[in-house]
């Protein structure tokens, strides 16, 4: 009976065991939350001070306090670390806010992130100033880019898109208020398309108008037909719907000037242009010219452009620009355009001049991080702004069929704007096909 026992007790250790090592690898969150959160709290809360220490993370005491702790407490005067507010778990990691005394900086903490994750065991480390004197740790267990699984709460709202994560495990979102034109970067099979597919589906949701550029013959965004406002495909239609969208711009400005304002979310409701949001999928298929007669319409293009990114936030048109590089090469105005281009996303490159391109003039700190992205982690990106910040990113896998079906759902919200009815596409509905043989899709009114 005994050795039965003790054979059953081995039995039930070697499948815990088991069954936790599983859970570490095809279920991460739920061994986070039962091993892993619990012992980083454990060896964070015993090490920290000396941890702070070891790291430069200390200063010395103000005179007030070392004279008390001498004269009254009759002990060593110490340096002080950042004093802890507040530690909670999440799903994926852990948040613990900061005092930082008079000494410290954000910049300090965040020069260390690397000493402090290896001395707590965590996957990453990210600093966040939520308000002057206090920082965020934002400790993340486990590589949650691995596997994309977006938080719940992340939906479309108020010009803000959530598509992709961090690598801190919370939402990456596109603020369209806060930066009004952006530039995405990559090579090919980088994950561009994928961003686009989800900025798109969530696009698809608000109260906007969808404008498409793609002079790669439509292939990529034909699809999303019944949710575009206008698209077009090919160079010569696209300088005759970038000027449309700047007479449009114009006269937006005089809808300012009349009501007194100087920001079309400032106009009262009723009177408020749509948004309108230009998605030109490859920019370089709009510079790049084969004979002479083509340089009069590559300057109308890009001078529309330029005027577009200059002037354009304040009535509401914005420009999301995608390329495989950006640069000087292209020809005049590419640099005058680049630098009007606020958010930076910047995909797997083939060469660190890409990198630069996209990242070197707004967060140089990034450029190394997105040179070294694998070619095996497809959708994985370096986010940044001008505010210097940046973060690593993951678009969440989403098919084709899967935007195409919110964009049909959501084809009531295309909004009616005369001035783009040139240029609006007929959606394709494939018809049902008859066996074996296929039945080329028929053209009908979205």
């Amino acid at each position: 009976m005994t050795d039965l026992t003790v054979w059953l007790e081995a039995t039930g250790a070697v499948a815990g065991a088991g069954g936790l090592g599983y859970a570490k690898i095809r279920a991460p969150r739920v061994y986070w939350s039962l091993v892993g959160m619990p012992v980083t709290w454990g060896r964070f809360a015993l090490s920290y001070r000396s941890t702070m220490d070891v790291c430069g993370l200390t200063v010395q005491p103000s005179g007030l306090r070392a004279f008390m702790t001498r004269s009254v407490a009759r002990r060593e005067v110490q340096p002080v670390p950042p004093r802890i507010r507040q530690v909670r778990g999440t799903s994926t990691g852990l948040r613990v806010t900061l005092r930082l005394p008079a000494g410290l900086e954000p910049a300090d903490l965040i020069a260390s992130s690397e000493r402090l994750r290896h001395a707590w065991g965590v996957h990453s480390v990210t600093v966040m100033e939520t308000k002057p004197g206090y920082v965020e740790l934002r400790m993340t267990g486990y590589d949650v880019l691995r596997r994309v699984r977006m938080p719940r709460k992340a939906r479309p709202r108020d010009m803000v898109v959530p598509v992709a994560l961090r690598e801190d495990g919370t939402a990456f979102e596109r603020d369209y208020r806060a930066a009004p034109m952006a530039l995405t970067l990559g090579a090919n099979q980088s994950g561009k398309s994928m961003y686009q597919r989800n900025l798109i589906k969530g696009l698809a949701q608000l109260p906007v108008a969808l404008v498409g550029i793609d002079c790669k013959r439509g292939v990529e965004q034909t699809a999303y037909a019944s949710r575009l406002s206008a698209l077009v495909t090919s160079p010569d239609d696209a300088a005759s719907l970038l000027g449309v969208l700047v007479a449009e711009m114009e006269d937006r400005f005089d809808l300012l000037s009349r009501h007194g304002v100087s920001d079309l979310w400032e106009l009262p409701e009723t009177e408020r242009p749509v948004p309108v949001v230009v998605l030109v999928d490859e920019i370089a298929e709009l510079f790049l010219i084969s004979s002479k007669k083509d340089e009069e319409r590559r300057e109308r293009i890009v001078t529309a452009l330029i005027r577009l990114a200059q002037m354009a936030r304040a009535v509401g048109i914005h420009l999301e620009i995608c390329g495989q590089r950006f640069g000087s090469e292209l020809g005049k105005g590419a640099t005058m355009l680049r630098a009007q281009l606020t958010g930076r996303v910047v995909h797997r490159v083939n060469d660190k001049q890409t990198a630069e391109m996209g990242l070197n003039d707004v967060a140089p700190d990034a450029v190394p991080v997105a040179s070294l992205i694998p070619m095996e982690r497809p959708g994985t990106a370096v986010a940044a702004d001008s505010s210097g910040g940046w973060s690593k990113i993951r678009t969440p896998n989403t098919t084709r069929d899967e935007v195409v079906a919110v964009c049909r759902a959501f084809a009531h919200l295309v909004p009616d704007l005369p001035v783009l009815d040139p240029f609006r596409p007929v959606a394709l509905v494939p018809a049902p096909v008859a066996g074996p043989s296929l039945v080329k899709p028929r053209p009908v009114t979205p």
